[in-house]
């Protein structure tokens, strides 16, 4: 099973680039992250051509998400039970008998700002959605864009970002506490290349100079954790023309 996320920046502009990809490497299931419009408007008849189901929870202009697979996603869930919100961040399906969890986690704008405490009560939320989801399946991957890089050697330069938005020590502690649910950082489990990110900032030259981040994961509980057999980063849809900031981020399992 080769599970992939990843955040497409606009789905209307980036349609065609999904559809390659997934031609080119053939996922069971691929989440999507600010797909950047209304669930209505969500190109599923494009994707059902390409051998694909999905499921969508959209949102004019901002955010939105969505679970593409080859079987049938099941059971969506768009909401944290007691957490109100407007935004459209989270999509939980269940796909054959896999729990799969698509997260845009909030980006927190600055440390300190109401944006920022925002982020922090999401992510309290999710610890508790996430410790029921657990309670209730065995196969569970939890994955998307989290908005935090988890230490340092996921930061192109530590130093220059210190303690800022995407690395600051609440939100680094906020995502450490979802791991001591059970959950394991499938990528960060095999040999990777130093200075291996999932985001690039358009601007400055990022990606040519390879000062990103990673901040795309794929979280997994031990039953997943012990199919997984290889994570990667593929950065190559980041070379294409017009591309998003991130590039895809990939688990495959023996399941």
């Amino acid at each position: 099973m080769r599970v992939a996320t990843w955040n497409v920046n606009s789905l209307k502009v980036r349609l065609p680039h999904v559809l390659e990809w997934l031609a080119a490497h053939d996922p069971d299931v691929l989440v999507l992250q600010e797909i950047k419009q209304l669930t209505e408007a969500f190109p599923t008849d494009a994707l059902a051509e390409a051998g694909y189901q999905s499921i969508a929870s959209g949102q004019k202009t901002y955010n939105g998400v969505a679970v593409v697979a080859k079987q049938a996603p099941k059971d969506p869930v768009t909401d944290f039970p007691d957490f109100d919100d407007p935004q459209r961040r989270i999509l939980a399906t269940t796909v054959d008998d896999v729990r799969v969890i698509n997260l845009y986690v909030p980006n927190g704008s600055e440390v300190g700002s109401e944006k920022y405490a925002y982020k922090l009560a999401w992510l309290g939320a999710l610890h508790g959605f996430l410790e029921n989801e657990l309670a209730g399946h065995d196969k569970l991957v939890v994955l998307g864009d989290f908005n935090i890089a988890p230490a340092d050697e996921d930061v192109y330069d530590p130093v220059k970002w210190g303690d800022a938005i995407l690395c600051s020590p609440d939100e680094r502690a906020a995502l450490a506490k979802l791991l001591a649910l059970g959950l394991s950082d499938v990528f960060r489990r095999f040999d990777q290349a130093e200075k291996t990110y999932s985001w690039w900032d358009y601007r400055r030259a990022g990606f040519q100079r390879n000062a990103g981040l990673r901040i795309d994961l794929i979280l997994t509980s031990s039953a997943m954790t012990n199919a997984c057999r290889a994570s990667y980063v593929d950065k190559e849809p980041r070379t294409w023309e017009r591309p998003s900031d991130h590039a895809p981020v990939v688990a495959e399992f023996d399941i």
